[in-house]
């Protein structure tokens, strides 16, 4: 990646009342005093300080803008970058872009300023990721979840692992040096014992993937039961619109509907279901294989009933939770089972209890509490090798093999959770993480 030229990009979506454009390199300070025309030149200013002036196309004025000035290495992405705030017309935005290439910038590609941070070591892999997740974020949780990753938590504790890891491979290692002397620099049974802890660390770290991924996607909540017993309704009643069609012809619903709601700082996505029967139209019987799917992928399964019954529609998977409901208390005076919510649909009887219960089942203590939950595919299938390389070299060195070996196995580990902060890491790996990101961050 070529870092030795100057960039430049919006950092806003077009449409708001102000924009940013960044210019960042070692022509940034330069391209910008060849456009802005302030009280002084915008290299005479401190970093860290901003001007009011104005941008001009020759003699032509564009518009009245604020400049604000990062220098090297004291910035985000360690070179000297300048910011300048406009107006939001797209045009204007355009122009500052299109004189900025002219005076010698080039377009930034995806991400590519928060890959210069990367590059230049401002912030690891793990955090770089966080920014992104920062920008998706849509609710309070999601949010407090990127933060802790983007402030180095989660990087803390891999930096940690990676310091035991390191330290017991030297250990290994220089055993190996003096292999013919038959030396040992380390207690075995205090190898184990660290080799577990950390192997205590990184499983523990990957069974938070299942909580932090559902945050961060939205917990889902797949509203089952039969025809016509009011799940659309529900769903209409929980979102505030008339979202999925209702009427009291069975099969109305014949295909999956989702739609999120956000419940005390979490995202939900609730999912109507087509009513589960026995059935000879092929349409519905497609939408019921779609109702099969979509409880197995759900967190919370809602089962919901027009009376009262000892049989559950669904069998809990291992990790989701189920909620009995019985619904249209309006239209009937039926005892309610223990455990059970008790709700009507149609006026909204019971529903606050019913989020209210849901908001209970999802656990987020860790996540506020700034502890490091993985919430990242790429960070999971990475522990996962980690796991099972460490797995490998307790088994090794309590069955007392080949040190060579064990030490291999640790490498592996370390290769492992380096691919997740970036100290192990490939062009390939860099393009696919960047690319979905937007132009100008």
């Amino acid at each position: 990646m070529i870092l030795n030229d100057t960039i430049v990009a919006p950092a806003t979506p077009s449409g708001g009342a102000i924009a940013i454009v960044r210019i960042e390199g070692p022509r940034a300070i330069e391209i910008c005093d060849s456009l802005f025309r302030g009280k002084r030149k915008v290299a005479d200013m401190q970093g860290y300080s901003m001007m009011h002036g104005i941008i001009y196309d020759s003699e032509r004025r564009v518009d009245d803008v604020v400049v604000s000035l990062y220098r090297s290495p004291h910035s985000y992405t360690g070179g000297d970058m300048v910011e300048i705030a406009c107006h939001g017309s797209s045009y204007i935005v355009g122009e500052i872009v299109r004189l900025a290439i002219e005076q010698g910038a080039r377009s930034a590609t995806a991400g590519e300023f928060t890959k210069r941070a990367f590059l230049a070591g401002k912030i690891d892999l793990s955090q770089a990721e966080a920014v992104a997740d920062i920008i998706a974020a849509d609710s309070k949780t999601s949010l407090a979840m990127a933060d802790t990753q983007l402030r180095g938590g989660y990087s803390a504790l891999l930096g940690s692992l990676r310091g035991e890891l390191l330290h017991l491979a030297a250990l290994l290692e220089l055993e190996l040096d003096f292999g013919e002397e038959d030396v040992e620099f380390a207690e075995r049974d205090k190898l184990s014992s660290t080799l577990r802890d950390i192997l205590k660390t990184i499983s523990s770290l990957r069974g938070s993937f299942t909580t932090g991924n559902a945050i961060k996607r939205g917990i889902a909540v797949a509203i089952v039961g039969e025809p016509n017993v009011g799940k659309s309704t529900l769903l209409n009643r929980i979102v505030g619109d008339d979202r999925a069609m209702v009427s009291a012809i069975a099969g109305t619903t014949r295909d999956t509907i989702e739609e999120c709601v956000t419940i005390e700082g979490v995202v939900f996505r609730f999912i109507d279901t087509a009513g589960l029967h026995e059935t000879g139209d092929q349409l519905e019987n497609m939408g019921i294989e779609r109702t099969h799917r979509a409880i197995g992928e759900a967190q919370i399964v809602v089962e919901l009933f027009d009376r009262p019954t000892d049989e559950h529609i669904v069998q809990p998977q291992e990790g989701q939770r189920i909620i009995s409901v019985l619904n249209k208390c309006d239209q009937h005076s039926l005892a309610t089972p223990e455990g059970w919510i008790s709700i009507s649909a149609k006026r909204g009887d019971g529903i606050e209890r019913l989020l209210a219960e849901l908001r209970q089942m999802v656990d987020t203590n860790q996540i506020m509490n700034g502890e490091a939950v993985v919430s990242n595919t790429r960070h999971y299938e990475a522990l996962g090798r980690a796991e099972r390389a460490a797995e490998s070299a307790l088994e090794t060195l309590v069955a007392n093999i080949s040190t060579d070996l064990v030490a291999r196995e640790i490498r592996d580990v370390l290769d492992a959770i380096g691919e997740i902060t970036g100290e192990v890491t490939t062009t390939d790996i860099l393009a696919e993480i960047f690319s979905k990101f937007c132009i100008g961050k």
